[in-house]
């Protein structure tokens, strides 16, 4: 099984790009760094107090998350949200993660598995919940699909989905909401595909998460469709 402990979404931060990655990362997602804005370098070495070349390590992995693009001659711009791409990641997460739920059903522990029915427990009292509003997460190791993923042991499955889409996936949840008459029938879907992991059931498991991600691209789609 792949070790994959330093790269969870929490770890520390060890290096001054490190730091300025973190940080950077968690201002684009959440809209504090305006989407399609571009990015000034000489601005940004200032306000963190870092060489450009420290920066630029920085920026080259935000890009690598996705949440950042280079031009020739005109440098980094912070991505631009659609509807499209946004459904184009919901197609390839339904794939992926029904890969990784098969997966996570051969190679998942009774620990880890006892984890995430603790972790649904907690998302059961969430009050946005209990109303039907949304179901909506914090970030990594108290993400479902996160842990999933993380317990599927693959190392490119999990570069794929927890490094180079997780993040840009937050930031469709932060900037575009996710409010949804699905809220409680998700988190019903959730219990079932735990059950069919702690079955040892891949097949079922895998199908089960490929609908779960289905049935909210759906639901995505009729949003946006009434707007």
């Amino acid at each position: 099984m792949a070790n994959t402990a330093d790269k969870s979404p929490n770890a520390v931060a060890t290096t001054r790009a490190d730091l300025v990655f973190t940080d950077l990362r968690q201002r684009i997602v959440e809209g504090l760094v305006v989407m399609g804005s571009k990015i000034s370098e000489p601005e940004l070495a200032r306000h963190y107090d870092i060489s450009r070349s420290t920066l630029r390590d920085a920026l080259s992995r935000l890009e690598g998350c996705g949440l950042l693009e280079r031009k020739a001659n005109v440098g980094y711009r912070v991505v631009t949200l659609s509807t499209e791409k946004l459904l184009e990641i919901f197609r390839v997460r339904e794939s992926l993660e029904g890969m990784a739920c098969n997966l996570a059903a051969k190679n998942m522990t009774a620990e880890q598995i006892a984890e995430l029915k603790s972790l649904l427990t907690q998302h059961e009292q969430n009050e946005s919940l209990q109303q039907g509003e949304a179901y909506y997460q914090k970030e990594g190791d108290l993400d479902f699909h996160f842990k999933i993923v993380f317990g599927s042991g693959n190392g490119l499955l999990i570069r794929l989905l927890c490094e180079e889409l997780y993040y840009l996936v937050r930031m469709y949840r932060y900037q575009f909401g996710m409010a949804s008459p699905r809220a409680k029938k998700a988190f019903r879907e959730h219990h079932n595909i735990i059950q069919a992991i702690e079955d040892k059931d891949g097949e079922l498991a895998e199908i089960l998460m490929r609908r779960h991600i289905s049935a909210s691209r759906l639901n995505v789609e009729k949003r946006m469709n009434t707007l």
